[in-house]
């Protein structure tokens, strides 16, 4: 093990104050004397590495457990450390890169092992104080006179020892943050893999477990998106769900995400349901009694992350079981900006199915106004047929409205904003007229006409169907 600064000693990073070129003699004479007692510790590198182990195991529980996991691996590395370090003693010139490697070696090797940098500090520290321990002892016996000479280097000794300190700190949190990144990117291929449908069916548990999500659980995906220039922590700072969990994935493509939902799990409820299939409404099946596990994901930059309920345990909304929740009850409890377009999927039995439900949200975002709004998919099946085709909605719009398309712009949007109206208020002539503002007559009137353009009865309900369709491709289709 390297040297390690004592308790009363500060370990801190940064520049430090150059040392003289030029030394007083009797500097000179205490380098000489410590230079002869690290010499003497080198030969009895063995023993010192076996006693430094034990003192480990005895004050350290950390290092009591790595050393009940591999004691081989930790006497290696207190070995290495101390034939380096201590050789820097003698050699500085040649050993300090050396020994600045190996310190590098053990902050890594110990960050990817879970030990607490605390611990590997105080590890250090021991180590530190006896190695000075050794070389006072070791000058004190063979050469009384000469102890006092020591603490003429005692402050080089102690910034060397500072120094590897810092190295072993650095190397550990560069560890941490590569492994924090190796994790939240495995979370995030995870995730992707989900949604995009790829995920194999053999690495569902360890993905399920991974995410803190339950295999067999019910789910649906919301899909946000926010007007260009909105970031996606927009999208987890604005968009709510009230009691549900929710893991976010960002999309790469807008700027907007995916929010996987739990619903509830199945997976100790006896519940028959199979992986895949896509329930269309509230799930009949009993509610689970058990809650979802914690979620160890983080909200973090690689855009995946678990927003909990009110209770902070990542359960449903507090009062309702999961099979009570079906895609409208999210709609009426997510919170979003008014610009926001989200679409809501149906639900779906399983992590397995969670591309399904992707796939689905995507079409409902289709079928959204551009103005923004929740559209639930299976509350807006016929828009999302047209949107599905687009091919097929926009020749549909041509066919049946190329009439009206064709007036002048203001008398179009006159016609075509009458003819919604009409529609959206069941057929009433009186109600359409009171959100247009204008009479009754006026209304029908405006009917009449789009009749006679269009070549379609709004008393046939095939025309009205053919109207509605029309309507709602160029709506959602026309640029």
């Amino acid at each position: 093990m390297q040297h390690l600064v004592p308790a009363h000693v500060r370990s801190e990073t940064g520049p430090r104050p150059p040392v003289p070129a030029a030394r007083p003699a009797v500097d000179a004479e205490a380098l000489s004397v410590l230079h002869r007692a690290a010499r003497a510790l080198m030969a009895g590198l063995p023993e010192l590495s076996e006693r430094l182990v034990d003192l480990l195991v005895a004050r350290e529980p950390a290092y009591r457990a790595a050393v009940e996991a591999d004691a081989e691996s930790v006497r290696d590395e207190v070995r290495r450390s101390l034939k380096l370090n201590v050789g820097s003693l003698i050699r500085p010139g040649e050993l300090r890169e050396a020994a600045h490697r190996c310190s590098w070696a053990i902050g890594r090797a110990r960050a990817e092992r879970g030990l607490p940098l605390d611990a590997l500090l105080r590890a250090f520290r021991l180590g530190g104080g006896m190695i000075w321990q050794e070389l006072v002892d070791e000058t004190t016996r063979r050469h009384p006179a000469d102890a006092r000479l020591l603490v003429h280097v005692a402050a080089d000794v102690w910034n060397f020892v500072d120094d590897h300190c810092a190295v072993v700190t650095d190397a550990y949190r560069q560890t941490e943050r590569e492994l924090m990144w190796r994790r939240e990117n495995r979370l995030r291929l995870m995730t992707a893999a989900l949604l995009d449908g790829t995920a194999r069916i053999a690495d569902l548990p360890a993905t399920a477990a991974a995410l803190g999500l339950p295999e067999q659980g019910r789910y649906a995906v919301v899909l946000v998106r926010l007007p260009a220039g909105r970031a996606f922590t927009d999208v987890r700072g604005q968009v709510r769900l009230s009691g549900l969990r929710i893991l976010w994935h960002r999309d790469r493509d807008s700027e907007g995400g995916y929010g996987i939902v739990l619903l509830g799990d199945r997976s100790h409820d006896g519940g028959s349901a199979g992986r895949g299939h896509v329930s269309f409404g509230t799930d009949p099946g009993p509610a689970s009694a058990e809650g979802p596990a914690p979620a160890p994901a983080p909200v973090n930059e690689a855009g995946t992350g678990v927003e909990d309920g009110p209770d902070g345990t990542g359960g449903t909304y507090p009062g309702a079981h999961g099979s009570e929740v079906d895609a409208g009850e999210i709609a009426r409890r997510l919170t979003a900006p008014r610009v926001a377009r989200v679409g809501v999927s149906p639900v779906v039995e399983g992590l397995a199915a969670v591309g399904d439900a992707r796939r689905l949200a995507d079409t409902a975002l289709r079928a959204c106004p551009r103005s923004g709004g929740t559209v639930v998919l299976e509350e807006h099946l016929p828009a999302a047929l047209v949107v599905s085709a687009p091919v097929l909605g926009a020749a549909l719009s041509e066919r049946v409205l190329g009439p009206l398309l064709r007036l002048e712009m203001s008398d179009r949007d006159v016609m075509l904003d009458t003819l919604t109206v009409w529609l959206d208020s069941d057929g009433s002539a009186q109600r359409a007229a009171g959100r247009l503002y204008c009479h009754r007559n006026t209304v029908l009137n405006r009917l009449r006409r789009c009749e006679q353009l269009t070549g379609r009865s709004l008393t046939r309900p095939a025309d009205v169907v053919e109207l509605s369709l029309a309507l709602a491709a160029h709506t959602l289709l026309d640029p």
